[in-house]
């Protein structure tokens, strides 16, 4: 459910109330009493509980207290995690609406507050019969004075594209298809200043994109290749960011079919390319002075019809031949003409996002994306940063050329897979094959979709990557406006 942040200037009418402080001296002397206070005070000492709640009946007064050691280090990781601690006392207990009162010496901080609270509240429940929602708050009412509106509507633009985003990959596969997924994306976009041009399988074979066909020869639905592209008459960079993102609506494996328990989630498998649109809306909502394209190759991968098979060889759209050894490594075959196709951009930057490999996933689990680079050093530093401060963190992995030996084929340019052991860096480098420019690889399979609810990720579709790139390009456009 999507909370509405409304702001007000003085309430006429009692109901539940957060008071965010920095410190328990800072909140009301007459909303609380003396042994109230004292009972806050025993249960923060040594900042071991945040949240104090005072049952008003029928409403709550509540104290969000952020730790010295959280202010001193401004850990905003550890603000939205506490708003999102309020919201889930406020949803088990049903409430509806509360107001914010700020107590902070850093006001701003009530921004990273709201964050946890919106990204928190998400749920899907378009297959439910009941309907019958955990998530009840509906309202957060702000001080007209305690938050800035540029906060106020960047908080709006993150919680609807995140919601749109998460909707994407927790869709099902008969309703997200390569033909419907550019249609919603399309809508969702709107009215705002974003060209959308979706290519058909016509236009994909005279471009000779052997990868992105090879991998949709057992499906019913034929291929798509979406382009969107934001260019504002004032961007402070000529050549464009280009964001790629994993279109893969479902994926079995191909003829390499995967175990039925391994095949149950492969619907999150377009969750780079979800993450590209709403990134895309991000970045144009909030009418940011950079050019950005995003590119999205799109279709599924089954086992039906006149499929791809182990032994063949494809022909990439920049000439390349690949042996595939394997059906289910298929990602990389349609982003490598992606890729191939961003070089007519001559980029400044290219991005790509995708639930690449299980080998991602096994090494670091679901707490943070592997990333690598290629003529991006610098770049792919302010990237990072730009994941530590949305907390959706970044490891490097080596990029070293040996692991591209692992890649050699004896009866193509390449192979599609490489040996038994470092398969994410292997999959980086056959990416890599088809790029000429500046280029950092996001293998986000880990936090993609989860398995169970975490802080304020969603079981399910998470939406990874949204943020991610939308603080990268913001703090991009500011660096070169200087």
């Amino acid at each position: 459910m999507e909370i509405k942040i409304e702001l007000f200037r003085r309430r006429t009418v009692k109901g539940n109330t957060v008071y965010l402080t920095d410190s328990i001296e800072n909140v009301p002397e007459d909303i609380f009493s003396h042994a109230e206070m004292a009972y806050a005070r025993s249960l923060n000492k040594k900042d071991k509980v945040k949240v104090v709640h005072f049952n008003r009946l029928p409403y709550y007064d509540i104290i969000a207290i952020i730790p010295e050691k959280v202010r001193t280090d401004l850990d905003v990781e550890q603000i939205r995690r506490l708003g999102n601690d309020v919201l889930g006392f406020l949803n088990k207990n049903k409430q509806k609406e509360v107001s914010l009162e700020v107590r902070l010496s850093d006001q701003s901080l009530a921004q990273n507050f709201l964050e946890g609270m919106i990204l928190g509240n998400y749920e899907y429940l378009k297959y439910k019969t009941d309907h019958k929602s955990q998530k009840h708050l509906e309202t957060v009412l702000v001080r007209h004075s305690l938050i800035e509106f540029v906060h106020l509507f960047e908080l709006q633009r993150i919680q609807k594209a995140m919601t749109f985003t998460r909707d994407l990959v927790n869709e099902i596969p008969s309703e997200l298809t390569s033909i419907t997924f550019p249609k919603r994306v399309k809508e969702f976009l709107g009215e705002l200043p974003v060209k959308v041009e979706v290519l058909s399988k016509q236009k994909i074979v005279a471009l000779k994109m052997g990868g992105l066909l090879g991998v949709n020869r057992g499906s019913v639905d034929e291929p798509t290749f979406t382009i969107i592209e934001y260019k504002p008459k004032k961007a402070v960079n000529k050549k464009p960011y280009v964001l790629v993102g994993k279109g893969v609506m479902y994926d079995t494996g191909g003829l390499n079919l995967k175990p039925g328990a391994s095949m149950a989630d492969m619907k999150c498998d377009m969750s780079g390319a979800a993450a590209v649109a709403g990134a895309m809306y991000m970045i144009a909502a909030s009418q940011l002075p950079v050019y950005v394209v995003g590119l999205v190759p799109a279709t599924d991968n089954r086992p039906g019809g006149n499929a791809y098979a182990p032994g063949d060889v494809l022909t990439m759209m920049n000439g390349k031949t690949v042996e595939v050894q394997n059906t289910d490594a298929e990602g990389r075959l349609i982003l490598a003409d992606a890729l191939a196709y961003a070089q007519k951009y001559d980029p400044m930057l290219v991005i790509d996002m995708a639930t690449l490999t299980g080998a991602a996933h096994a090494a670091i689990g679901h707490y943070a994306v592997v990333g690598m680079e290629s003529g991006a050093s610098g770049m792919f530093e302010r990237l990072h940063d730009a994941g530590e401060e949305v907390f959706e963190r970044i490891v490097e992995f080596p990029f070293w050329d040996e692991y591209a030996d692992q890649l050699k084929s004896n009866v193509a340019d390449m192979a599609n897979i490489g040996g038994k052991y470092a398969g994410a860096i292997t999959a980086g480098k056959f990416l890599e094959k088809f790029t000429d420019y500046p280029y950092i690889h996001l293998d986000i399979a880990g936090p993609a979709f989860m398995e169970a609810a975490w802080n304020y990720w969603p079981k399910g579709g998470t939406g990874v990557g949204v943020r991610l790139c939308y603080q990268f390009l913001k703090a991009e456009s500011e660096r070169q406006a200087k």
